[in-house]
């Protein structure tokens, strides 16, 4: 028999266990992303910054290049937020809906995967020493994974290693949504100078997204798939995989990292 949620308490819900002790669980649910009314995606998410998700996807998708007003449902149980249009683009007949976990998936054609976003000279940017970039994740500020043990975290930090802003969600590209939102509404793209880092592994979204947001290092703790390598050295990233116990993989563009 399934597990009652006793209660939600934001990002997590507590549930009864079969020898009554209550275990945290990360909230997943459904987000309507809607624009001037018309319903575009359905992603599922945890609940919490739900206009930087949506402000987010739609950046990385193309579909705006500034920010724009985000109502939220009047009723918030209906998981919906609505986005003030008109699109850049016409996003055409695909369907946007996605998983949680889902890298590409929900595309209607190759095509659409295309960045559209600038080319980085691999040459310029940030210089940024081996030792500040694998201690990134150590930085990664996870308080409801640290309940859960169920979600993942993007954070964008200083050439420094200065963490400026962090994201948790079900989700990776949730997270990484969120964040490229919240700097959207805060005049913080492109990320020249910054750093990105997510505590999962890297699909070719997530470059897409950091390409989309102009970030010039990608760090994670995780490993890289083929196609993420390809993206990231196609526009001049430094991808950075296995960053953890003291020791990290520089896949792309090494001459950033000192």
């Amino acid at each position: 028999m399934t597990a009652p949620l006793v209660r939600h308490r934001g990002a997590h819900a507590l549930v009864v266990l079969d020898d009554g002790r209550e275990d945290a669980v990360a909230v997943e649910d459904p987000l309507e992303i809607r624009v001037d009314g018309k319903p575009l995606s359905v992603t599922m998410r945890t609940p919490g910054h739900d206009e930087e998700l949506a402000l987010g996807f739609l950046f990385g998708e193309a579909l705006i290049d500034a920010p724009r007003p985000v109502d939220p449902a009047p009723d918030l149980a209906a998981n919906t937020v609505d986005v003030a249009g008109p699109l850049a683009r016409d996003p055409g007949a695909r369907s946007f809906y996605t998983s949680s976990s889902c890298g590409v998936c929900g595309k209607g054609a190759l095509e659409e995967v295309a960045v559209g976003a600038p080319v980085l000279d691999p040459v310029a940017g940030p210089r940024v020493s081996r030792d500040v970039l694998i201690g990134l994740p150590d930085k990664l500020l996870q308080p409801t994974f640290d309940r859960t043990g169920g979600l993942h975290a993007t954070g964008l930090f200083t050439a420094a290693g200065e963490l400026v802003l962090v994201r948790e969600d079900v989700g990776r590209h949730n997270a990484m949504d969120k964040v490229v939102g919240r700097a959207l509404l805060d005049g913080r793209i492109p990320f020249a100078g910054h750093v990105l880092c997510v505590s999962g592994r890297l699909s070719f979204e997530l470059v897409q997204k950091a390409a989309r947001a102009g970030a010039p290092i990608l760090v994670a703790v995780g490993a890289p798939s083929s196609l993420a390598v390809a993206l990231a050295a196609e526009q001049g990233i430094t991808l950075c995989g296995f960053a953890r116990r003291g020791s990290m993989n520089v896949y792309t563009h090494p001459g950033r990292v000192l």
